[in-house]
């Protein structure tokens, strides 16, 4: 019977689990896990924060019958403490040393620190736990005043949960738009003015210098003065959890997540690392990249597991379509924007239209802004942005399948698409920017 070590229970090391147990079904799989709780949605919080889902249960995915079912052994509360790799060994707190024949790190991300005093304070929140979050909501019951940190995805969608509550909500970031690091300023402008009219104060270009108060939070010092709050969402980027690996000696990359092939294997044999612990190459740039979305964290934790059971299946380099809702928007795109494309020195020509997700004469119908970039001398798609009311998730997911088959602006200047004034407006916002860039070019 091979024995399968799994560490790490969010999305990736759940799929890896499954994924081991449908290769090898004699395997003796085993997953530790330091929260009470795993096959639940972490992405989901934000959403019962903000009332729009109505209680944390909902998140919760399978019961822990169901990996008993499957034959997974699922170690809730249980931490690895060492990785003997030359041993093929784990160190278990409260078990002691554990034997494997193939191990998958799942370990996930921890947020970047502040860094500034007060980081220690009582009243200090970050999304992450579902237990920790159902005592945060309770406490988020009596809060009057709050300042969400850093403009991340998950800042965009606690600033807005925040506001649904009818909580006094300041929204701190460095930079001078929302989701600069990723998003273009034209794209993100509509979920500013939206965020406003919810109530939310921005302090964009403000840094947040110290968090103040004798034992619980009283204030947030920023470089534009204080804030009173009763509560700090704290939502600085994600940086991959690697101590263990670390310290076993696996090959760390420039993201600071585990290097791994296109197995999900790591530099050392044996051992497999999938999900925001692991990094892969951006399938454009070549550039390392980690912390994406659960979607890929499952599919890499499916991957990892199959192989890691005897498989042989293969995890290709990401295009990383994207979408999220935030103010009254929903945002999205593929591989990057024009912001993040000039920063890389990527050349490119774009293509700019707004259109409509319905006929225009339909009740709800909403504008799509469509942003278009492509290699000059191909034209073929290498990233995408846009912004609009309903319909960016599936434009995001056919744009990525777009990028990966190397369809050209061309092609989709003259696509066929879906006319019916309930669901689709006679023009294609994706084609008329398609169009635009044929223009500019002259062609």
């Amino acid at each position: 019977m091979k024995r399968i070590v799994v560490v790490g229970g969010g999305a990736a090391g759940i799929g890896a689990a499954g994924a081991a147990k449908q290769t090898d079904r004699s395997a003796d799989v085993r997953v530790y896990t330091d929260f009470e709780d795993v096959g639940y949605s972490p992405c989901g919080i934000p959403y019962v924060h903000g009332r729009e889902i109505s209680n944390f249960p909902a998140l919760i995915l399978q019961s822990k019958e169901f990996y008993e079912e499957a034959g997974i052994d699922v170690h809730y509360s249980t931490r690895v403490t060492q990785l003997d790799l030359d041993r093929n060994r784990v160190m278990v707190e409260g078990e002691g040393d554990v034997g494997y024949d193939a191990l998958v790190l799942a370990t996930g991300f921890e947020y970047e620190p502040p860094g500034v005093p007060g980081s220690d304070l009582e009243g200090l929140y970050y999304v992450k736990n579902i237990r920790r979050a159902m005592v945060w909501d309770e406490i988020l019951d009596e809060a009057k005043r709050a300042v969400v940190v850093d403009a991340t995805p998950l800042g965009l969608e606690m600033a807005t949960a925040l506001a649904h509550r009818k909580i006094e909500t300041h929204f701190v970031d460095p930079h001078p738009w929302l989701l600069a690091e990723a998003g273009d300023p034209d794209i993100l402008k509509p979920v500013e003015d939206s965020l406003v009219e919810l109530g939310v104060q921005m302090h964009l270009r403000t840094r947040v210098e110290a968090f103040l108060g004798d034992g619980k939070l009283a204030a947030v010092r920023t470089s534009d003065g204080e804030i009173p709050a009763d509560v700090a969402v704290v939502c600085t980027p994600k940086q991959p959890n690697n101590v263990l690996a670390r310290r076993a000696g696996v090959s760390i990359g420039s993201t600071g997540g585990l290097i791994v092939d296109e197995k999900m294997a790591t530099s050392r044999a044996g051992v497999w690392a999938c999900g925001d612990c692991a990094e892969l190459p951006h399938a454009v740039t070549r550039v390392p990249i980690q912390g994406l979305t659960g979607s890929h964290a499952y599919a890499q934790g499916k991957v990892a597991g199959s192989n890691a059971a005897g498989g042989g299946r293969a995890y290709r380099p990401v295009y990383v379509p994207w979408g999220m809702a935030a103010g009254k928007w929903m945002i999205g795109g593929v591989s990057f924007g024009e912001t993040l494309a000039t920063a890389l020195g990527i050349p490119f020509v774009m293509g700019v239209a707004e259109g409509i997700s319905r006929a225009r004469y339909f009740p709800g119908a909403m504008k799509i802004r469509v942003k278009l970039l492509a290699e000059p001398d191909t034209l073929r798609l290498i990233g995408a942005q846009i912004v609009g009311g309903e319909g960016v998730k599936e434009r995001a997911d056919f744009l990525g399948m777009a990028v990966y088959t190397g369809i050209t602006i061309p092609d989709l200047a003259w696509m066929e698409n879906v006319y019916s004034p309930a669901i689709g407006a006679l023009n294609e916002p994706i084609a008329l920017a398609a169009q635009n860039c044929l223009a500019s070019l002259g062609r």
